[in-house]
């Protein structure tokens, strides 16, 4: 008898626990997408600089989650060549995209603002992002989707 005047507490309790854990497991969605970009070798007279991820409604229109995922480097080399190099690693259209960091604003970001900390005003910084995806049910019930 006091299972069941406990249900209640343990299913209500569940779904509280459920919530709270949606924007946690998507957070560390979107730091895998770190990981993956890092995970590849970085071109000649490179340097990682600073990382930055981000988990919740990004661009565009509507709900849903949107991953993120993003490195800051500093580099001798061109645009070209960086990206010549990504090239290698790219499977689809939204990994691994190299753009020059002339600001410190992430502007490939629509529902911001979101920047780097590193002062980019000297030159030869460039931003490697890429888009993924988070795990279902998780990536359904986080209301910064919305």
């Amino acid at each position: 008898m006091k299972i069941i005047k406990l249900m209640p507490i343990f299913v209500v309790s569940a779904i509280i626990l459920f919530l709270i854990s949606c924007p946690i497991i998507n957070d560390i969605s979107a730091k895998g997408i770190i990981k993956d970009i890092t995970a590849l070798p970085l071109p000649e007279k490179t340097d990682v600089v600073e990382e930055f991820s981000k988990a919740k409604k990004l661009i565009g229109c509507g709900n849903g989650m949107q991953f993120f995922g993003a490195i800051l480097i500093k580099s001798d080399l061109s645009l070209e060549e960086i990206d010549r190099h990504y090239l290698a690693y790219r499977d689809v259209e939204w990994e691994y995209i190299v753009k020059a960091q002339e600001t410190q604003d992430i502007d490939v970001i629509e529902h911001g603002p979101f920047s780097f900390k590193t002062d980019v005003s000297d030159g030869g910084y460039y931003i490697v992002y890429s888009w993924g995806d988070g795990m279902s049910p998780f990536r359904d019930f986080d209301l910064r989707g919305n």
